[in-house]
Formats: structure tokens, C-alpha cells, sequence
């Protein structure tokens, strides 16, 4: 069983292996729903789920910088002139 402590603030932190569980990462939204087993209540947790098209369109803005240009050629140069800013 893992535990888990609040902050003053009331935090948590997850443990690595139950947020691999849940399929979770920094940033995931959990649902908290309370229920019955056997007559004790419990409360459970699951991963909210998102809106799956949520990123239809989120790189419009990028491609406007590029001049629109997708092809493997533009995509290559890119990423290329990426790595080299880092």
C-alpha cells in the first residue's frame, strides 16, 4: 500500500509507481469520486479524461512562422536549426 502525506498547503505527492498505475504525469487532472465497498466508504481515483482533439490546430501558430511551408525539407531545416539553439 502506498501513503500519501499533505503539505500545509495540502499537497501531495505521488509515489512514481501508483502515478505509472493511473497513467498519470505532472499536470494530469485526477477525478476523486467516494463510494461504498462493503459497507465503508472509500474514495477513488482515476484520470480525467481528456478532450482527445484537444490538439487539433495547437500548431497553427508555428507553421505561420514557417511560412506554411510543411514540407520534409522545411520539417528537416527546423529541427536542424533547433538543435542548434540548444
Amino acid at each position: 500500500m502506498s501513503k500519501i502525506r499533505l503539505t500545509s498547503k495540502r499537497q501531495a505527492t505521488f509515489p512514481v509507481r501508483l502515478c505509472e498505475e493511473l497513467g498519470v504525469a505532472p499536470g494530469d487532472e485526477l477525478e476523486v469520486e467516494s463510494a461504498k465497498i462493503k459497507g465503508k466508504r472509500v474514495w477513488v481515483l482515476k484520470p480525467s479524461i481528456k478532450d482527445r482533439s484537444s490538439w487539433i490546430g495547437s500548431l497553427k501558430r508555428y507553421a505561420a512562422k514557417a511560412g506554411g511551408d510543411h514540407s520534409m525539407d522545411s520539417v528537416r531545416k527546423s529541427i536542424a536549426k533547433g538543435r542548434t539553439q540548444s
